[in-house]
């Protein structure tokens, strides 16, 4: 059920309660977004219904699609911004002709996966928290259980699978925009040859940079749609709460992408 009666509890007296309250708040949420996460998995199999392959494609096109022209945009200057600092630091010592791989693997393993997370996050994440949050409500949640039909199944399942689709792709591109932006500015700013540029960039790069970037996404993508969901079924106190769902959603997915990124480096790397 998405849909319960508020719960009522004193406020606490002291620091302590404080403290206490905050840990068991957090930990209850983070168990309903675990139970999210499962129940939307466990709803896959309904995913080549004719109605849940029309909801998915229309997800990837509003998430995916849309967003291209932000992150083409993010991803070529931060590419850009790679190449220039570092190859400012390597004409000291006459390598600048190496930027290309130093470019192509922060792309791969880090820049690519975390600027799309950013990204997806700020413009998908916000507009899924408001738009299942505006649902709660206006209690269209609550309808839908009336009817019989589970919201996880109609709306959370779509977005999980458009995004876990949708966000290696994107990063996948952004990685090429930065690798672009950074020979641009290899061959106009530091006099590095686009043959040299591309040679060290494929040299030097791995397919295991590749493959732990897109995995990084993947994994992006699923914790933006389960935060936005959670947050959004939990908004209460009408448009107040709905703005308040979204800016958490927010700031919980940028904190959840940077936990995890480091984590799963952690893992691959050391």
């Amino acid at each position: 059920m998405i849909t319960r009666e508020p719960r009522y509890f004193p406020p606490p007296t002291d620091w302590r309660g404080k403290m206490g309250r905050q840990v068991l708040t957090t930990l209850r949420d983070a168990g309903r977004a675990m139970l999210l996460l499962a129940e939307s998995v466990w709803s896959l199999r309904y995913m080549m219904v004719r109605r849940s392959r029309q909801e998915i494609l229309q997800q990837m096109v509003a998430g995916g699609i849309r967003s291209l022209g932000v992150i083409t945009v993010v991803a070529t200057f931060t590419g850009m911004i790679l190449a220039l600092q570092t190859g400012i630091e390597m004409r000291r010592f006459g390598q600048e002709v190496y930027i290309g791989g130093a470019v192509m693997v922060s792309m791969l393993r880090e820049m690519g996966p975390f600027m799309t997370g950013l990204i997806l996050a700020a413009s998908v994440g916000s507009a899924i928290a408001a738009q299942m949050g505006t649902m709660v409500v206006s209690e269209e949640i609550a309808a839908l259980e009336l009817m019989s039909i589970n919201p996880i199944r109609f709306l959370v399942m779509p977005r999980l699978v458009a995004m876990a689709v949708m966000t290696p792709l994107l990063s996948f591109y952004s990685c090429i925009m930065g690798v672009v932006g950074g020979g641009v500015v290899g061959m106009t700013q530091l006099g590095v040859p686009w043959s040299a540029y591309i040679d060290n960039a494929t040299r030097f790069a791995e397919n295991k940079d590749l493959f732990v970037g897109m995995f990084k996404a993947f994994l992006f993508g699923i914790i933006i749609v389960i935060t936005a969901c959670h947050q959004g079924f939990a908004t209460t106190q009408g448009a107040v709460g709905v703005g308040n769902a979204t800016r958490r959603t927010v700031i919980l997915s940028f904190l959840a992408i940077l936990i995890v990124g480091y984590f799963v480096t952690r893992l691959f790397y050391v």
